[in-house]
């Protein structure tokens, strides 16, 4: 009962601010805009169009969707602590483990809605337009808009955890630019550097299939542009979905560790915190 309460303050709080609004207007926007300007040519190269805009909205998730977890969750403790507030909340018959399960699970709700609803709006426009929407291609982009959650998850308990751990808002911000400056760029431009090197001497697939799921903006890249036959073949990464062993199931539970294991330590961190 306490950690729905925490919920519903946390829902309360990011509607007004605006964060719930803000959140949906710009992914509504930039799906409309991917999807009006995506799908004008597939007419004549035989793409379903929502193929093309399921290829055009998991490689905005990748940009969009991390920065926006790290700015909803940098500051849910240390700027609480700042404030005064979560001292005052404390002072409730409340746990620390459930404020933060509270708070984050607000926190992804407000992500998750804005993700739903922003995305969802692409599809109500092909539809609007006459677009032919098959079983298929609406299975795939269910998964994405699922799996776009979860990676959104992820990233909010990366925020948490940085949250739990700094002193000050400022130095919360800065780290999780750099973070996500880290996982959603500077990785991968190095990876495909160190293979380009390599060209498959050391590298072996099994490490390979490690380093891709040390990053979980690669576990949902892999999912969404290799994990359905008529999107990957689109995307250009045909040959990545036969050479990689890594299933759906396990990238999926990838992420699902990159969400629980930075949560459970971030409940660690602000266990033992002093106020």
């Amino acid at each position: 009962m306490n950690v729905l309460i925490i919920v519903a303050k946390e829902i309360h709080q990011a509607i007004r601010n605006r964060w719930v609004l803000a959140a949906t207007l710009l992914l509504a926007g930039l799906a409309l805009s991917l999807t009006f300007l995506g799908s004008a040519p597939t007419g004549n190269v035989g793409v379903r169009a929502l193929d093309v805009v399921i290829v055009s909205l998991s490689s905005l998730t990748i940009f969009l969707v991390p920065l926006i977890a790290l700015l909803i969750s940098h500051d849910a403790i240390v700027g609480e602590m700042e404030r005064g507030t979560m001292l005052l909340l404390l002072s409730y018959p409340v746990a620390r483990w459930q404020v933060l399960l509270g708070k984050f699970l607000g926190h992804l709700a407000v992500l998750g809605f804005a993700t739903c609803l922003g995305y969802g709006a692409a599809v109500g426009a092909l539809a609007a337009t006459g677009s032919d929407i098959d079983s298929d291609s609406l299975l795939a982009f269910a998964a994405m808009v699922g799996s776009s959650v979860l990676f959104g998850a992820a990233f909010v308990a990366i925020g948490y955890l940085v949250s739990a751990l700094v002193r000050d808002r400022g130095t919360a911000a800065g780290i999780c630019i750099g973070l996500w400056l880290l996982l959603v760029l500077i990785y991968d431009m190095a990876l495909l550097g160190v293979l380009a090197l390599d060209q498959g001497r050391s590298i072996s697939a099994t490490v390979l299939n490690a380093l891709l799921l040390s990053n979980p903006t690669d576990a949902y890249r892999l999912i969404n542009l290799t994990g359905f036959a008529n999107v990957s073949t689109f995307a250009g990464m045909a040959g990545l979905a036969q050479s990689t062993s890594l299933t759906v199931p396990v990238l999926l539970t990838a992420l699902l560790c990159w969400t629980l294991l930075p949560l459970g330590l971030a409940a660690l961190a602000f266990s033992r915190r002093e106020l």
